[in-house]
């Protein structure tokens, strides 16, 4: 399980060192791809593998699901962390996400997300007072 608020930097190469806890979880390979609100989904390979073969499944006669179908998985980039736990972020997710050095990487349970750190601290003020102050149930049947 993905939890907590990690600030890493990006290297002169592209690359970003995952936070320690992480590392094990995904040793084994990991999937990152355009998430929503430009920041980068960071999906263990058997949890993107789950997710993908849901996405595929969805009427591809659809011409919003073909869109979304395409830009998710032209977008995904596999990769292995190294031994020093590093991932190299290619330059067309970087540019989607505006990673320059500062990030933030977060915990979203089934998947970690990677903000450029200014963009995070903007979506955090943004939302702030909405969660503070829920006054219906967002996620029904939750709290």
């Amino acid at each position: 399980m993905f939890l907590g608020t990690h600030t890493p930097r990006l290297d002169e190469k592209g690359r970003l060192t995952l936070p320690a806890k992480f590392r094990d979880e995904l040793a084994g390979g990991l999937m990152i791809t355009k998430g929503q609100d430009h920041c980068l989904y960071v999906f263990p390979r058997d949890e993107f593998e789950q997710m993908a073969r849901k996405v595929a499944e969805a009427p591809f006669t659809d011409e919003r699901v073909r869109a979304y179908q395409r830009y998710l998985f032209a977008g995904t980039d596999e990769q292995r962390p190294d031994s020093q736990g590093r991932i190299p972020i290619a330059a067309e997710l970087r540019r989607y996400a505006g990673l320059d050095r500062d990030c933030t990487v977060i915990g979203a349970v089934n998947r970690l997300e990677i903000w450029d750190s200014t963009a995070w601290q903007t979506y955090q003020d943004a939302h702030e007072d909405s969660y503070a102050q829920a006054q219906q149930e967002v996620l029904p049947g939750v709290f």
